[in-house]
This record gives C-alpha cells, sequence and structure tokens, in this order.
C-alpha cells in the first residue's frame, strides 16, 4: 500500500501556530472510534496535506498491525504484550523502513510496577531503542504509583496518562489527574494522554464526563508556576473555555507534549471555535 509524502517540512514547521504544533497524535483504529487500518491510514495521509496539518503527530497503531504500515509513515506503537514485545518492535520498523516517533506501553504487574518499570528499561536499552518509550501506570497516584514513576524518571523515559474509558464510570476525576501531573512535574518527567481528549474543554456527554485537552494544558502550566493541586482540580473542572484561552500554553507543552484522539478534526474545530488558531 503507498501512501503519499506528507507536506514539506516548512508547511509543517511555519504555517502552523507552534502552540498547537503536533499537539493531536492521530488515534483513529482505537476505540470509540476503531477505524479499519487501511481507511485510516488513508485519512491520515488525508490530513497532512491540510493547512492544519502541523496538528497532527504521529499515527498511532498497535504493534500487531505494524506489519501493515507502509514506510514514511511517523508512527507511536501500542505495545500490546509488555517488554516483550520491544526488541521485535525496533527490529521490524528498521527493517521495513519505518519512520518509528515512539513507544507507548503499559505496567502490567500491579504487584510489582517498579520491577516492571526496570523489565522495560531493560528491553528498549537491549533493542538500543532511541525513540521516546511512554510508560502507562494504571492506578491513582499511591505509593506504588509514584515509586515506579520515579523508576520511570531514573530510566529516563516519559508517562502516559490514560483520561479517558468507553465505561464513563472508569473515567479518571479531576484530582487523580492533578494527582499524576503534579507527580510527572515533580519529576521533570514528560508526559502524553489518552483516550477522551478529543474536544477542548470538560464537557458532560451523554453518560458521564469528558476531560479537555485545554484544561490539561492549563493545570499543567498552573502546577509548574507553583500552583497547588486544588488550583489544578479547578482548572481540570473549569467549564468554560473563555476562562482557559490565557493558558502559557508553551509552558504546558514542555511537559505535556501530545494527546492520542480517534478525531483531529474535533479539537481542530474547538481551536478555532475558540479563536486560538484561525481558520484558513
Amino acid at each position: 500500500m503507498s501512501t503519499t509524502p506528507p507536506p514539506p517540512e516548512h508547511d509543517r514547521a511555519d504555517d502552523f501556530p507552534e502552540a498547537w504544533r503536533a499537539l493531536v497524535d492521530d488515534a483513529a483504529i482505537f476505540p470509540p472510534g476503531d477505524a479499519d487500518l487501511r481507511e485510516a491510514l488513508h485519512a491520515y495521509d488525508a490530513h497532512r496535506a491540510e493547512w492544519w496539518a502541523g496538528l497532527v503527530g504521529s499515527f498511532v497503531v498497535r504493534d500487531t498491525d505494524l506489519g501493515s504500515v507502509p514506510a514514511g509513515v511517523p508512527v507511536s506503537v501500542v505495545l500490546t504484550s509488555g517488554a516483550g514485545a520491544i526488541e521485535g518492535v525496533a527490529a521490524l520498523a528498521a527493517r521495513r523502513g519505518l519512520s518509528l516517533a515512539g513507544l507507548e506501553v503499559a505496567v502490567r504487574d500491579a504487584d510489582d510496577p517498579v520491577g516492571n518499570v526496570r523489565r522495560l528499561d531493560a528491553a528498549a536499552r537491549a533493542a538500543e531503542v532511541d525513540v521516546p518509550l511512554f510508560v502507562e501506570v494504571p492506578g491513582p497516584a499511591t505509593a506504588a504509583w509514584l515509586a515506579a514513576a520515579d523508576e520511570v524518571a531514573a530510566c529516563d523515559h516519559r508517562l502516559k496518562l490514560r483520561l479517558g474509558h468507553v465505561d464513563h464510570d472508569l473515567v479518571p476525576d479531576a484530582a487523580t489527574v492533578a494527582g499524576w501531573i503534579d507527580a510527572a512535574l515533580d519529576r521533570e518527567v514528560r508526559f502524553k494522554a489518552t483516550a477522551g481528549l478529543h474536544r477542548a474543554v470538560r464537557h458532560e456527554p451523554e453518560g458521564g464526563g469528558a476531560h479537555g485537552f485545554l484544561n490539561v494544558l492549563a493545570a499543567t502550566a498552573a502546577l509548574w508556576e507553583g500552583g497547588s493541586t486544588a488550583d489544578a482540580v479547578g482548572l481540570l473542572e473549569q467549564r468554560d473555555g473563555s476562562a482557559l484561552t490565557g493558558t502559557d500554553v508553551a509552558t504546558a507543552r514542555r511537559w505535556f507534549s501530545s494527546f492520542g484522539s480517534c478525531s483531529v478534526t474535533e479539537p481542530l474545530d474547538d481551536l478555532i471555535s475558540l479563536g486560538l488558531v484561525d481558520k484558513r
């Protein structure tokens, strides 16, 4: 399967506001979108030809689908079988000439999260992986979670925060999210987010609440600038988009690098409606 080449690099770098560049990783094949892989790749090509191409970062794919992705597509690979998949993914990406943007993996051993992070690190080093490794540590910021985050920082990796879920009862509340972000910043660890952040502002879809990516940016900036977790909770729960448009996005994005979304046009639409990006 062939793909069209990406737009020239200057188009991505110069023709879209710097604050929002590569903010959204295209996760169209994941729930709730569940797009067909071939169709999602064609759509990704189309996105990269748009005037807002700079908003879109990598294409997020499972390791089990990596062999179906053509060369030239920047991919973030979700590892479905933990540390054992790292060597194979790295080898396959190199063999196929794939542009590997990052690896994403969840801690699977709830009884020994620190040991799990160490095994992931050992596998990444053995495979000589030279791209960011985003580690998802499930659960609230308990002592065990914080210890695992310490190990992620010590190994110079990054965190992945799951902020949504198809089951609304499992969406983490604002206090949990604020605790995660505060812990990441305390360790000076960059993080990306996944699930549920396709809209800019906190809202209440049918069945439960959903976080907004602008809320997360605002909370990140506030915490980095010395605000309390209570301040962050308030920002995460803010439903008025106009109250968030003054966020120091550049500061926030120093730490909050991107988020995966099954839609890349909904984030764009919200940025335009809030006056943060000019429509062309």
